[in-house]
């Protein structure tokens, strides 16, 4: 089991035992409530899939980041019943485990830039994008109405 899918394997009951009102609730205007947070982790995937997929196959790209507010905005997540936030989340970083472990090992050490920023290898991003989740997912019981 990779780390990602550690990460899914540990923190999936947690989140199943929220309520979709415990998972709405904000602490403060602007402040992303459990459904906002799990909705950024998604949308983190998939723009972090396409950087993993194509920094795979190609050393030295340049990529754009993006802009997570608007992302977070336009997936309506705060909208969206609570298991179906979680089952998608589920679903997609399980898929991301997959295309973590089947890189080419070799691929690891090409590099890639986001968004201007300084290049780092695809492993840096791998290993990052793992440690995102967690910073992520751990807000999570603070932001929660319990």
């Amino acid at each position: 089991m990779t780390g990602l899918a550690h990460v899914v394997a540990h923190w999936q009951p947690t989140l199943r035992e929220l309520t979709d009102l415990q998972a709405s609730h904000q602490i403060a205007p602007g402040v992303w409530s459990a459904k906002e947070i799990l909705g950024h982790l998604i949308d983190s995937g998939v723009n972090n899939h396409v950087r993993f997929v194509r920094a795979s196959r190609e050393d030295g790209l340049a990529l754009p980041g993006y802009d997570q507010t608007a992302w977070v905005e336009a997936g309506g997540y705060q909208q969206r019943p609570w298991a179906d936030v979680l089952a998608l989340w589920v679903a997609y970083q399980t898929q991301l485990a997959q295309v973590i472990d089947t890189l080419p090992p070799a691929s690891l050490d090409y590099t890639l830039s986001i968004g201007g920023g300084a290049p780092v290898t695809l492993r840096f991003i791998t290993q990052d994008y793992v440690q995102h989740q967690l910073h992520h997912l751990n807000q999570i019981p603070g932001r929660v109405q319990l």
